[in-house]
């Protein structure tokens, strides 16, 4: 078996999320040196390649000694059936773990970033999710500042956060001409299990990645529409319309283990910008 079921980690300034759990997931960490030391599970949906992992990554962090408490998130149902599976496969669990049910729509403010839930079409209750960084301060210029007769120290950052700073001699400097414009934080999308929809085309405008399943090739092009599934021309053309600047696809049917060129050819004809996931594959999201 060339790839494992789904799951999606996002390391974020030392933080670890963790986006669908399928199984083997925790065995997939260790060898990749993913951390154990992750709070929140996001799942969007329930379909077991997204969810079975889940029992055994629990059983880990049990027999590692966690008594951190743990969050999962998912659509509605989510705590009939994550209680469900974590009762059959997890004798007893020695740390709490909540589960909260996430309307689409729903934001999950975390300080500098939050992450917005947005329905996707699978043919049921299905969640993508995107995580959109705040906007961070615009650059500061230590000349600009001198030359205006601002001394280095608190003042300093007092204008690196937007303030008008009064100096010893009475006069104000705003910060204009000091720093520069705000600059624009991160955002990533994880589409999970869908056909293109428009759903994931607003949630993605201007994302700096884009990660969207890709099931089928156009030869399959029906069977994706049947199942609730995309073509990587379908998943390209997503990202085309958002106007994001990369795309990756993800959740590749077994028949193109070894010939995913195929797929990747037929999305870059609609968005250059285009490569295809791999088991323990990193791929860095740099600031625009």
């Amino acid at each position: 078996m060339e790839r494992n079921v789904s799951s999606l980690v996002v390391v974020r300034e030392g933080e670890t999320l963790l986006f669908d759990c399928g199984e083997g997931t925790q065995r997939q960490m260790m060898r990749y040196g993913v951390s154990f030391a992750l709070a929140d599970v996001f799942f969007t949906h329930f379909h077991a390649d997204h969810l079975l992992g889940i029992v055994g990554l629990v059983r880990t962090l049990g027999l590692q000694g966690r008594t951190e408490p743990m969050r999962m998130h998912g659509p509605r149902g989510a705590k009939r059936i994550l209680q469900a599976a974590l009762g059959l496969g997890v004798e007893r669990t020695p740390f709490a773990i909540e589960i909260t049910e996430l309307e689409p729509g729903a934001s999950l403010a975390r300080g500098d970033y939050r992450l917005d839930a947005f329905a996707v079409d699978h043919g049921g209750i299905a969640l993508g999710y995107a995580l959109v960084e705040q906007e961070r301060h615009g650059l500061f210029d230590p000349a600009a500042a001198r030359a205006a007769g601002v001394p280095e120290g608190p003042l300093w950052g007092q204008l690196q956060r937007g303030k008008t700073v009064q100096l010893d001699d009475g006069r104000e400097v705003a910060p204009e001409g000091i720093v520069g414009e705000h600059r624009p934080g991160r955002r990533l999308v994880y589409s999970g299990d869908t056909r293109p929809c428009q759903a994931t085309i607003e949630a993605a405008r201007g994302a700096d990645l884009l990660v969207h399943e890709a099931t089928f090739g156009e030869e399959e092009k029906d069977r994706a529409k049947e199942t609730g599934h995309s073509t990587a021309r379908g998943a390209a053309d997503v990202a085309r319309q958002a106007g994001a600047r990369r795309l990756l696809l993800t959740h590749l049917s077994a028949r193109y283990s070894r010939d995913f060129e195929v797929l990747l050819a037929e999305a870059r004809e609609v968005f250059p910008e285009t490569g295809v996931a791999k088991d323990g594959m990193t791929v860095e999201v740099p600031f625009a």
